[in-house]
C-alpha cells in the first residue's frame, strides 16, 4: 500500500499515514501544567498549531525542584544523570567540571535515529508531552530550559525525527534527543514553512536562545514515553471517526444487499450487554430509519432467515473495536497523568531511580489497536465483496458493472481492499512482544511501543481506505436500486459522495480518483457529517 500524498506543510515528508481530522473548532491556546493535557489539547498543538503556555504554579515547582538538583550538584556522593554515566555507564563517577559535557554528550550520542522523516503531528505532540512533563516539576530542569522548549514548539520548529531508534524504553531515547539537541541549537529541523534548515539558522529567525544544558537536564529532555504516547493519542482520535464511518457504511451495505434492521434492534442487544455493541447497533437503527430499500421486501415473499455475519453481526465487531478504543483511551488517559523521567525529584525533595519510563503499558494498547483495525476492516471488506459476486448480491449486476464482460465495475476496487486488509493482518502482528537487550544488558527489557505505534498509523490508514472503497461501492449498490429509495442518512452520505465529485453508477471509467474521493469524504469527517444531519449525533 502506498504511502498517502502529503497534506500539510510544504517540504514535509508524509511517509507512513494520514489523519482523520475532526470538523470541531480547534482550541487555540494550551496551558500546561494545572493538571494533565486532555486528547484535545494534543491534538490541538500537534495539527493546528495551537499555542503552549506554561501555568504561573508549574514554574514555581519547577523552580523549587531544581533547587533539589543544583543543591546535589556538588556533592561528593554520586546522583545518577547528575554525577553518574548512564545506563551500563552508571557506575562511572563524573567531576564537577565535567557535568555540564555529559548532558551535552548525552544528547548529541542519542540522536541516532535513521530512516525517513516522522510526520510533523508526531514530532509536535511528543514535544507538548515533554513539555507537560516537564512543567510537573519532578524532572528538575531549569525554568529557561523549559521556557526555551515551548518556545521551540510555538515558533512552529519541529525538529527532525527518524523513523527508526527508539525501543520503547528508557523512554522513546532517540526521537526526544533529537529534539533536545535542537533545543541546543543543533541538528536539523524544518520551520514553520515547512522548509528544512540548520537549527542555528532557524533558532535565529525566531529570536530563540540555544540552551545550554545543565545537571539532569540532558537525561530530563530524553526519558520519556511521549512518542508512543503521542501517536496512540492521535490513532484514538483518528479510530473514534472511524467507527462512526464504519457504522455508516455497514448501514449502507445492509441496506443495499437488501439485508434485515431488525438484528439491530436494542432489546436483542441488551442480552449482551457489551456497551460498545449497543453503542454501534444504536447508530445502525438511527442510520437505516426510513429506508424505502427496507420496506420493499419486508414482505412475505422474501425468505431469507438470515443475513450473512458481516452484515448481520456488525454491531458485535465494531463494537468490541469500541470498547478496545475504550480501554486504550484509559490507558492514554492514565499515562497523561504521568511524570515519566529517571529519576525523579519527589515532591519532598528526594531524587529517586525508578522504571516508569518502561513503555508497556502503551505498546500492548497500541497493538491491540491494530489488531482491531485488521478485523475492521476485515469485516467491511466481506461486506464489499458480497456486491460484486452476482450469487450474492440479490439482484444486481455481477461487480455491479454496467455491461458485465464489457465492463468490470468495481472488479479491482475490490482487490485494492484486499491487498490492504492482508496488510493489516500483517501489521497486526504485535510489536510489544518482542525485545532485544540493549546498553550491554543493562537495558535487557524493552518494550518496541514505538515500533508498535508507527505500525498502527499505517493501519488507520489502511482502515480509512478500506472504509472508503465500501462507501463507494455501498453507494453505487444503493442507487442501483432505484427506484426504491434509501434512508434519509444513507441517502445523504450518497449525495455528499457526489457532490464531492464521484459521478454515480455508469461504463468503467478511471477508478482510483473516486476512490480517493470517498478517502477525503471520510478524512475531512464529511460523511459523519452528512449522516448526522439527519440522525443527530452518533454515538
Amino acid at each position: 500500500m502506498p504511502p498517502p500524498a502529503c497534506r500539510g506543510r510544504r517540504n514535509e515528508r508524509c511517509n507512513v499515514s494520514m489523519s482523520v481530522r475532526t470538523t470541531t473548532r480547534p482550541v487555540t491556546e494550551v496551558t500546561v501544567g494545572t493538571g494533565p493535557v486532555s486528547f484535545d489539547d494534543v491534538v490541538a498543538v500537534a495539527r493546528h498549531d495551537a499555542t503552549v503556555v506554561i501555568a504561573d504554579e508549574a514554574l514555581a515547582e519547577v523552580r523549587r525542584s531544581r533547587a533539589v538538583i543544583e543543591s546535589l550538584a556538588d556533592d561528593a556522593q554520586p546522583h545518577y544523570g547528575v554525577s553518574t554515566g548512564f545506563g551500563a555507564l552508571a557506575t562511572r563517577h563524573i567531576p564537577v567540571e565535567l557535568r555540564a559535557q555529559l548532558q551535552r554528550s548525552l544528547v548529541r550520542s542519542h540522536a541516532a535515529g535513521s530512516g525517513a522523516e516522522v510526520e510533523r503531528e508526531v514530532v509536535r505532540a511528543l514535544m507538548l508531552l515533554r513539555i507537560s512533563t516537564l512543567a510537573t516539576g519532578r524532572t528538575g530542569v531549569r525554568e529557561e530550559t523549559l521556557q526555551a522548549y515551548v518556545a521551540m514548539l510555538n515558533a512552529g520548529i519541529t525538529p527532525v525525527v527518524h523513523e527508526y531508534g527508539s525501543l520503547g524504553c528508557s523512554g522513546d531515547l532517540a526521537p526526544l534527543a533529537h529534539c533536545a539537541l535542537a533545543l541546543m541549537g543543533e541538528g536539523v529541523v524544518r520551520d514553520a514553512q515547512g522548509d528544512r534548515l540548520p537549527t542555528a539558522e532557524a533558532f535565529a529567525a525566531a529570536g530563540i536562545t540555544p540552551v545550554e544544558l545543565r545537571e539532569k537536564e540532558g537525561l530530563a529532555l530524553i526519558n520519556g514515553t511521549d512518542g508512543m504516547l503521542g501517536q496512540l493519542v492521535l490513532a484514538i482520535t483518528d479510530l473514534r471517526q472511524l467507527l462512526q464511518v464504519a457504522d455508516i457504511t455497514a448501514a449502507m451495505s445492509v441496506e443495499a444487499q437488501l439485508g434485515t434492521d431488525d438484528v439491530f434492534a436494542a432489546d436483542l442487544h441488551e442480552l449482551r450487554p457489551q456497551p460498545g455493541q449497543a453503542l454501534s447497533a444504536e447508530n445502525l437503527r438511527k442510520l437505516m430509519q426510513g429506508s424505502g430499500i427496507r420496506e420493499s421486501h419486508r414482505t412475505e415473499a422474501c425468505t431469507r432467515v438470515q443475513d450473512a455475519y458481516s452484515l448481520r453481526c456488525s454491531p458485535q465487531v465494531a463494537g468490541a473495536v469500541r470498547d478496545t478504543v475504550g480501554y486504550a483511551a484509559q490507558v492514554a488517559g492514565f499515562e497523561l497523568a504521568s511524570a515519566v523521567d529517571n529519576p525523579v525529584v519527589t515532591r519532598d525533595g528526594r531524587v529517586e531511580s525508578n522504571g516508569n519510563f518502561h513503555g508497556a503499558p502503551v505498546a500492548y494498547v497500541l497493538d491491540f489497536l491494530a489488531i482491531v483495525a485488521a478485523d475492521l476492516a476485515s469485516i467491511s471488506e466481506r461486506r464489499t465483496d458480497r456486491f460484486l459476486d452476482a450469487a450474492r448480491n440479490h439482484g444486481l449486476h455481477a461487480f455491479l458493472a454496467d455491461d458485465p464482460g464489457v465492463d468490470s465495475g468495481h472488479m479491482i476496487a475490490q482487490y485494492t481492499q484486499a491487498a490492504i486488509v492482508s496488510e493489516l493482518k500483517r501489521l497486526a502482528t504485535p510489536a510489544s512482544v518482542d525485545s532485544i537487550p540493549s546498553s550491554a544488558m543493562q537495558e535487557d527489557h524493552v518494550s518496541m511501543g514505538w515500533s508498535a505505534a508507527r505500525k498502527l498509523r499505517r493501519s488507520i490508514d489502511g482502515l480509512t481506505r478500506v472504509l472508503a472503497i465500501e462507501l463507494l461501492t455501498a453507494a453505487r449498490a444503493i442507487e442501483l436500486r432505484a427506484p426504491e429509495q434509501p434512508s434519509p442518512a444513507t441517502g445523504a452520505v450518497v449525495r455528499a459522495l457526489r457532490e464531492a465529485g464521484a459521478p454515480g453508477p455508469g461504463t468503467d471509467r478511471f477508478l482510483a480518483p473516486e476512490i480517493e474521493t470517498a478517502v477525503q469524504l471520510v478524512v475531512g469527517g464529511r460523511a459523519v457529517a452528512a449522516a448526522e444531519a439527519v440522525t443527530g449525533p452518533l454515538n
